[in-house]
């Protein structure tokens, strides 16, 4: 039976990243670059005391927040944050702090940071709505969320689902995701959205933590 990209799990994703852990930053760090780059540059501008990156994978965003911040950095995938600890030594960053981590479970307590960031982790978490809640339960009150993903609907993303549909199920990704249903339906206040990337293909989106 073909698996329903809804049905992602646990252990789709560690083993999906045990996988791409040693080229993840050749297939994925340039091409999607410009999405990170304008985060941090709303990042930046927040000026946050404490961030936490869910999803932090290799750590391509480390060396890009501000100096000032305390950096909590969580991934459930034991390979990728291997490369992101080696990432850290090698920065000599005191502030960055990295742990592994179930995103839908999160270890933090409520309201322990400003700004929380969601950098290409929503589509390809089992429970996405469980994901948000846990995110919204750790960043403050009327602090800030930062989501950075892909959506469908634009032209360019119609073809790529098509084209890529069938790989996407076996590894545990979600290609059809649509901004309506997880973005759209939660009661906090979209502040601003902005296309990124090459053919505008994901979006950038800083929320306001109600």
């Amino acid at each position: 039976m073909q698996k329903n990209t809804n049905d992602i799990t646990s252990d789709d994703v560690k083993k999906t990243y045990a996988f791409y852990a040693p080229i993840y930053d050749y297939l994925f760090g340039a091409v999607l670059e410009p999405g990170r780059r304008e985060l941090c540059k709303e990042v930046a501008e927040l000026k946050p005391i404490s961030i936490l990156e869910i999803g932090v994978g290799t750590g391509l965003l480390l060396g890009m927040y501000p100096k000032e911040s305390s950096v909590s950095g969580i991934d459930i995938s034991e390979e990728m944050l291997s490369i992101a600890r080696a990432r850290v030594k090698k920065m000599q960053c005191s502030n960055i702090h990295l742990e592994t981590m179930d995103a839908e479970h999160l270890n933090f307590p409520d309201n322990s940071f400003d700004c929380v960031v969601l950098p290409y982790v929503l589509s390809v978490t089992p429970n996405p709505d469980g994901l948000i809640k846990e995110a919204r339960r750790v960043c403050n009150k009327n602090g800030t969320l930062i989501i950075l993903n892909h959506f469908s609907g634009n032209n360019a993303w119609l073809l790529l689902e098509k084209l890529f549909k069938n790989l996407t199920e076996k590894i545990g990704f979600r290609s059809e995701f649509s901004y309506e249903n997880h973005i759209l339906k939660h009661n906090w206040k979209v502040k601003k959205v902005t296309k990124v990337n090459l053919f505008g293909l994901s979006k950038l989106i800083v929320i306001e933590n109600l």
